[in-house]
């Protein structure tokens, strides 16, 4: 369905991402207006997708493998390339993110993808517990899990590359070391990831 189109400029766009509060509980506002304005931030994200830099697999991999990945904190996108098939080349896809909320929770280098899953359960990890003893020990899969609707489980423990119902989120820091992309988005790039897929945080 055709939804009408706004317009955010790269500067407002970079503004708000840097500029927004740190959220930590999925949206669940009813107010017209609040979900007006998140509706406006969606879209721009996804107009604005065209404004970060697009990067060639061959910086980061020797070989494309059985795919790859390259998400950059920096610009807040997530880059990935499908695998080399003899039916034509790879193909690219470009995705916004959210990003951790600090350099102590950034972690950058190598991994890989090890396991996937759809409508995930969340388990806090003994860190989050600690700095907050209320928090369940499991979360399962449903509007308030905040690994959304699928993930991607990689190499590095407690690492994800998941979804999130909270679509404030998207395009600030906002994690505590995860990826993040809008449900739909995670849902569009699950299918294409197999288990194994090279992945590198810049």
């Amino acid at each position: 369905m055709n939804t009408p189109k706004r317009h955010l400029s790269k500067r407002t766009f970079l503004g708000l991402m840097a500029a927004a509060p740190v959220l930590t509980t999925p949206f669940l506002g009813s107010s017209a207006m609040a979900q007006e304005i998140d509706a406006q931030e969606r879209e721009g994200v996804r107009h604005n997708i065209s404004s970060f830099r697009t990067v060639n697999w061959r910086e980061h991999f020797d070989t494309l493998g059985r795919g790859a990945i390259v998400a950059d904190t920096v610009s807040r996108a997530l880059h990935f390339w499908s695998a080399e098939h003899e039916t034509g080349p790879e193909s690219y896809k470009l995705y916004p993110t959210s990003v951790p909320i600090s350099e102590e929770l950034t972690r950058r280098g190598y991994t890989s993808v090890i396991r996937k899953r759809e409508a995930p359960t969340w388990t806090p990890t003994p860190s989050m517990r600690e700095r907050d003893p209320s928090l369940p020990k499991v979360v399962p899969a449903g509007p308030l899990n905040p690994l959304g609707t699928h993930a991607l489980y990689l190499s590095w423990q407690y690492y994800r590359i998941h979804g999130t119902h909270d679509t404030r989120k998207i395009g600030r820091r906002a994690s505590d070391g995860c990826i993040g992309l809008y449900n739909e988005m995670i849902a569009d790039l699950y299918p294409r990831v197999p288990v194994g897929t090279q992945v590198r945080l810049i």
